[in-house]
């Protein structure tokens, strides 16, 4: 089997609500870039990388360059495996994760559909069925949070993410998790999440005004030591997101004792071949995942599921069904969030079909 054709699309996602996060991050209408690889059998594999504004290095536009560049590594290779075509194609580019991350997903969409089986099979075997998600509410003011918290768990969500620091004031963010953990049920889990958006003497402040009640904490600050001094400070437990990039990172997090649990986002460590491996080291070290990515519709939400079906359950803390926040549908067929769980598709690869008609025309063919 062997590329002979790499299509791209940027497809505008609006989000349904507009999803404020601390020093000014927002999702309103966020590009999200889509490629299918298709091979000389007449299989075709997707992928999709959708970078939030300043959240991570990483930018939208920068997947065409990226691409661009590798594309004669890419054209006339075999994609079956994928971890062995990613590795020749991170000798031949240093970093640029997000943009790799994209064809490392349509890789291993391929490589399941040439076996005829679901993703999860490749990835582990499926270990669970139905799998909790989350559900993030945005940053605004604390009585509004508090009333889309009561709502998503009206609708059977179980876990809640309370975005901290947009508008910078700490006691307007003690509020948030207060009123948010008196609004939802007391066996429910929350936790509060600054984006790196926090000083270490405000996340400090706010977390030891909230001590008495059952949350956790993530990434209040950008570095690994200083979100380990909050910890230390506070005696709450921590989640780290933005700042475990790295197999390496996640070994330095835990060393600090700064890890209970961590967001593992397919795009950030460079595709799925590289969070599987981060995956276990995770499972390894007894580290809960949030298994997910940056943000994105149905192609990379079936991925993370895929992953997470794939993950021993008592390490999987949740998923996220991105796809709910976003528009538009690209496979309205895509699992969806059903009570509080959702499951990957039992079809073959990904298992998910997108409407060319929805993307249009692509913004670039690259072909032998």
């Amino acid at each position: 089997m062997k590329i002979k054709r790499v299509s791209l699309w940027k497809l505008p996602l609006i989000s349904h609500e507009p999803y404020h996060m601390a020093e000014g991050k927002s999702c309103v209408s966020t590009d999200s870039m889509i490629a299918r690889v298709e091979t000389d059998t007449g299989l075709s594999g997707w992928g999709e990388n959708c970078p939030i504004p300043h959240y991570l290095p990483a930018y939208a536009s920068g997947v065409e360059a990226a691409l661009d560049y590798m594309m004669p590594q890419i054209l006339g290779a075999n994609p079956i495996g994928a971890e062995a075509l990613m590795a020749a194609l991170d000798r031949f580019l240093l970093g640029h994760n997000y943009a790799k991350s994209i064809l490392d997903m349509a890789f291993w969409d391929l490589t399941a559909k040439a076996s005829g089986q679901a993703l999860y099979n490749l990835l582990g075997g499926r270990r669970s069925k139905a799998m909790p998600v989350y559900h993030s509410i945005t940053c605004v003011e604390p009585n509004e949070m508090a009333v889309i918290a009561k709502d998503a768990m009206e609708r059977g969500v179980t876990q809640f993410q309370v975005k901290l620091g947009a508008d910078k004031n700490w006691e307007a963010d003690v509020a948030r998790m207060r009123l948010v953990r008196e609004t939802v049920e007391t066996a429910h889990f929350v936790y509060a999440d600054w984006n790196c958006g926090s000083s270490k003497l405000d996340a400090i402040r706010t977390a030891r005004a909230v001590a008495d009640i059952d949350i956790m904490l993530e990434q209040p600050c950008e570095t690994i030591a200083d979100c380990a001094t909050v910890k230390r400070s506070t005696g709450l437990p921590m989640k780290l997101d933005e700042s475990t990039k790295t197999p390496a990172d996640v070994l330095e997090a835990y060393e600090a004792d700064c890890l209970d649990a961590t967001a593992l986002k397919i795009s950030k460590f460079g595709g799925l071949s590289a969070a599987r491996r981060a995956r276990d080291l995770c499972v390894t070290l007894g580290v809960k995942m949030c298994v997910e990515d940056t943000w994105g519709g149905d192609i990379v939400t079936a991925a993370a599921l895929h992953l997470a079906a794939s993950t021993e359950p008592k390490f999987l803390l949740n998923v996220c069904d991105l796809s709910n926040y976003v528009g538009p549908r690209l496979d309205p067929n895509s699992p969806s969030r059903h009570d509080g769980y959702i499951e990957p598709s039992d079809a073959v690869g990904l298992g998910v079909s997108p409407n060319l008609d929805i993307l249009g025309t692509p913004q670039r063919v690259w072909e032998n």
